[in-house]
């Protein structure tokens, strides 16, 4: 299998949800399982399945994780120094000249892309179309709600 770019922050977010899934999530729902066994009758027990099912998301999460973090290339960003590029993990400065205003993202991974975070996707069209440009230069990229325009303000790799 292939190895997906992540970045330090993203990995440690993982290590972070995984160790919490192990030492806290896990024990929790079996004890539930244990205490609505306790009850009787397990074929019209809801509480018993509602648990299973919970157990059930926890070790699809737990393996899920696993996955990620077997297949992850780790990138430490700040070990870059400055390329004077857009590359993975850089997080930028551009200009909107649709809107005109300036915005921020931070390229990352597809496991740790989150919009709200402003953190896109190296395969989303906007990181596809800002990789290995510099500062001062203009990206102009189909976005799924027409043509899009940013200027490249800063690139900083932190």
């Amino acid at each position: 299998m292939n190895k997906v770019p992540i970045t330090l922050k993203g990995v440690e977010k993982l290590r972070q949800e995984l160790k919490h899934l192990k030492s806290e999530r896990r024990p929790q729902v079996v004890q539930a399982i244990a205490e609505a066994r306790a009850h009787g009758d397990l074929k019209e027990n809801a509480e018993y399945h509602a648990a299973k099912e919970e157990q059930g998301f926890i070790e699809g999460r737990i393996k899920d994780i696993d996955s990620k973090l077997s297949n992850a290339e780790i990138i430490d960003v700040t070990s870059l120094g400055d390329v004077g590029r857009i590359v993975f993990g850089a997080t930028l400065d551009l200009y909107d000249e649709d809107e005109e205003k300036e915005v921020h993202y931070q390229i990352v991974g597809e496991d740790e892309a989150d919009v709200k975070e402003k953190k896109i996707s190296i395969t989303s069209p906007l990181a596809r179309a800002l990789i290995g440009k510099q500062e001062g230069d203009v990206v102009e990229f189909a976005a799924p709600g027409g043509r899009k325009t940013f200027e490249v303000i800063s690139i900083k790799y932190v």
